[in-house]
């Protein structure tokens, strides 16, 4: 799975708003690797902060 599918993944299964950092741990990927498609995601409208610093899938 790459790695932009699998974060997104580890956000939707959640169920609560995340940070990238939990992220990280559930899905065993770097952090840096984390927040570079934690950008793209949300430069694709795909995920959005309820509060900050942490993530949810958009509605």
């Amino acid at each position: 799975m790459e790695t932009l599918e699998k974060v997104f993944t580890t956000i939707q299964k959640a169920g609560k708003p995340v940070s990238a950092g939990q992220i990280a741990e559930v899905s065993g990927i770097e952090r840096k690797e984390v927040d570079k498609a934690m950008k793209k995601l949300k430069t694709e409208g795909k995920i959005t902060s309820p509060k900050n610093c942490y993530w949810e899938p958009a509605k």
